[in-house]
């Protein structure tokens, strides 16, 4: 990819700095052991599932110690994991708005796609302001579909049916509201005032919206892949879905994604593994098990790894894409043979972060996870110092 690249609205990324978010998570935990440095600063020893990525040693942070305050109940933490929200297993649980969609709220308009919500599992890590969880998008074809082929004269014009019916609905709404303006309180007309904005920014949402749908899609040199239906295929899966992702920054079609990862109870395809995954997870310190489930994990590293490079290798102007894209990977399972939420495994990459380290707190001090999310909301350009349970950045995960 060369270094003019032009950019779906026609900017080119030499006139860009261009910020990005990708978040994924391993719904069936990470072997620590496996997993953390033995030693912590910048001089530490890289660990089994590291070693994939060690020629990246200074595009990455490996962290121990982190975890979402509050948040607990063994597997239903994953509904937290993006959100930070206390006590996901209790009944009158309600989530709040994930991190990805915080962002989209303040700068979704400047893509095709405010963001993108993706699965190889079977569920989700976004969630809108009301805590309503999003669906996600587990076929990579309608994926690739929705990305890069344009529909035909009649679907173009039944997308900009709804985008004016939507505008039809704002007029309305800003008339009747008009009409109530003048026989309400102060206090009352502060509330219709914050209604009215969030009225406008729809409106000026939806005037994006036509625009897009206008415009023609990217081109990319690749067929609608094929689905892989057979859950046992890790490989197959995980990396199509990596490569639709890669496509999807590459070409700026959204700046702003959420994968969850794989992981059933399928007893997936590679050698030495002959048990389920669900059940290697609760290896309860099984030597063999743990051997099993280490082939398995040790291929989501690699995997990993490859995007990062693929990331690394591909150029946006001065930087690499790797560069403009924060990438947080991790678990909301610090242990999950024992169910346990705390001392979380979180690998943080790209982004203009200072890399090149092993960030070890102390678990009985952990810091929230909340704190690297408002450092990630930094980078994209939110001033913020907040988000859920995070009132600062990460300390020790500096700017460059």
């Amino acid at each position: 990819m060369g270094a003019s690249r032009l950019f779906a609205d026609g900017s080119s990324a030499e006139a860009t700095d261009v910020r990005r978010l990708l978040a994924i998570s391993a719904p069936l935990g990470i072997h620590t052991p496996n997993f953390f440095p033995q030693t912590s600063g910048r001089g530490y020893q890289i660990s089994p599932y590291l070693k994939p990525m060690e020629g990246l040693r200074d595009k990455f942070t490996v962290i121990s110690g982190l975890k979402h305050p509050n948040v607990d109940g063994g597997h239903s933490a994953e509904t937290s994991f993006l959100t930070g929200a206390a006590h996901p297993g209790q009944p009158s649980f309600q989530n709040t708005i994930s991190v990805d969609q915080l962002a989209a709220e303040q700068i979704g308009f400047k893509t095709r796609f405010g963001s993108l919500t993706l699965a190889v599992g079977s569920s989700s890590l976004s969630y809108t302001r009301s805590g309503v969880k999003i669906p996600a998008e587990r076929s990579p074809a309608k994926l690739f579909s929705k990305l890069f082929l344009d529909g035909s004269p009649q679907e173009k014009e039944k997308q900009m049916r709804r985008t004016e019916d939507g505008q039809s609905i704002m007029d309305l709404v800003q008339d009747q509201t008009r009409s109530i303006n003048k026989n309400i309180g102060k206090e009352d007309n502060q509330t219709l005032d914050q209604y009215l904005t969030s009225v406008r920014e729809l409106e000026q949402r939806l005037v994006l919206a036509e625009d897009w749908a206008k415009r023609s899609k990217p081109h990319v040199d690749r067929k609608v892949p094929d689905d892989v239906k057979d859950v046992s295929m890790l490989t197959e899966r995980l990396s199509l879905m990596y490569e639709m992702i890669f496509l999807a920054i590459q070409t700026d079609s959204t700046r702003l994604i959420t994968l969850m990862g794989p992981g059933g109870n399928e007893v997936v395809q590679l050698k030495g593994v002959n048990d389920g995954w669900h059940n290697l997870s609760h290896h309860g310190r099984d030597p063999d098990k743990i051997a099993m489930l280490s082939i398995i994990e040790f291929e989501e590293m690699r995997l990993l790894a490859e995007l990062l490079r693929k990331l690394e290798n591909a150029k946006e102007g001065d930087r690499s894409l790797l560069d403009q894209t924060a990438i947080m990977f991790g678990s909301s399972l610090g242990n999950a043979s024992s169910h346990n939420n705390s001392n979380l495994p979180i690998l943080a990459a790209g982004g203009h972060f200072r890399h090149g380290q092993h960030l070890a707190f102390d678990p009985e001090k952990a810091p929230p996870l909340c704190n690297l999310l408002v450092s990630y909301l930094q980078f994209l350009g939110l001033e913020t110092d907040q988000f859920s349970s995070g009132n600062s950045t990460l300390t020790g995960l500096d700017f460059v």
